[in-house]
């Protein structure tokens, strides 16, 4: 099963991503570990990626695209997938129409002073990249790095995410509807009761 699941920053998407690959044996495909780990391998592609996203604004089309069509070749993609973070505008759903039959495209809507608060409070390892809240602490409890906050989540910038998910990502509600694939999941709850009604979904 081909699946994508999306909301605005902060929503949890990448969380429930992660327990559906688990569950079902199929690749997490997020785009935004993979800006991440081009970022920190600082080449040319890394710091153009770098430079969009402490400035706040989407990834530019052309190499969200580039970079999701050469994962989905690989062989692991063969049986399904969940994609994380892509797409985000209607010209990366026409791109990724022509190589990929979708089943499914799950949302989780969350109201947006939920997700300020969250955004603000988010902190990342700086040695395994685990998602945290500032509430942990300044080390992380699974390796003990060091948990930094990132470009990305400073107040500024999470207003022009959230401004920037609802003039382009959102659409994508209505261009994937009329297919009958659409599923909105209220997001504003605990990891575990959004996990079931997923689960549930899947099961039907």
């Amino acid at each position: 099963m081909n699946i994508i699941i999306f909301g605005p920053q902060g929503c949890g998407k990448g969380t429930q991503a992660g327990l559906v690959a688990e569950r079902f044996g199929i690749p997490h495909i997020s785009t935004g570990d993979m800006f991440r780990a081009a970022i920190g391998q600082k080449t040319d592609l890394g710091m153009q990626i770098k430079d969009k996203i402490e400035k706040g604004v989407l990834i530019p089309d052309e190499i969200s695209i580039r970079v999701v069509e050469l994962r989905l070749k690989e062989t692991d993609c063969a049986e399904g997938f969940i994609l994380d973070g892509f797409p985000r505008t209607i010209a990366q759903a026409e791109a990724l129409d022509a190589v990929a039959e979708i089943d499914l495209v799950i949302v989780l809507d969350v109201p947006d002073n939920v997700l300020i608060e969250r955004l603000s409070k988010r902190r990342i390892c700086s040695k395994c990249n685990r998602v945290t809240s500032v509430d942990e602490g300044s080390k992380c409890r699974e390796c003990g790095g060091e948990l930094v906050q990132r470009a990305d989540d400073t107040s500024e910038s999470i207003k022009k995410r959230l401004s920037a998910y609802k003039d382009q990502t959102e659409p994508l509600i209505e261009y994937y509807r009329p297919r009958d694939l659409v599923c909105i999941i209220d997001g504003n709850r605990p990891v575990e009761p959004i996990f079931k009604d997923i689960i549930k979904i899947l099961g039907e």
